[in-house]
């Protein structure tokens, strides 16, 4: 399955739904070229949005990281929003659980981004 993704904007905040499979080739280059695509745009607020990841490889975990320090690098945050309970769980054998700010939904780690009154 060819993976989709649809870039949207939630109160300022970037959305990046992605569909299908995160695997080693040209999956996990589409994301990685994406995010960098976003950030170039200036772009300062990232949810990837993985509700409707069916897989996702180590070559799809390390694109997730590069993604997440190139954004680190420039200023930007990049969280994860809807993680399936396979992925959640290899967030936590890989220990990567802990690099992550991880959403129960897409709104939730839009809510994130609120500044706290």
């Amino acid at each position: 399955m060819v993976l989709q993704m649809v870039e949207k904007q939630i109160d300022g905040v970037t959305v990046l739904d992605l569909v299908g499979r995160i695997t080693l080739g040209d999956e996990s280059n589409q994301v990685r070229v994406k995010i960098k695509e976003i950030l170039s745009k200036g772009k300062t607020q990232i949810v990837l949005n993985l509700g409707e990841v069916t897989y996702i490889d180590s070559a799809g975990l390390g694109t997730l990281v590069s993604g997440y320090t190139s954004a680190q690098s420039q200023g930007s945050t990049l969280k994860l929003a809807n993680l399936t309970k396979r992925f959640r769980e290899q967030l936590n054998i890989t220990k990567l659980v802990t690099i992550f700010d991880t959403y129960d939904s897409v709104d939730e780690a839009v809510k994130s981004f609120a500044p706290k009154a």
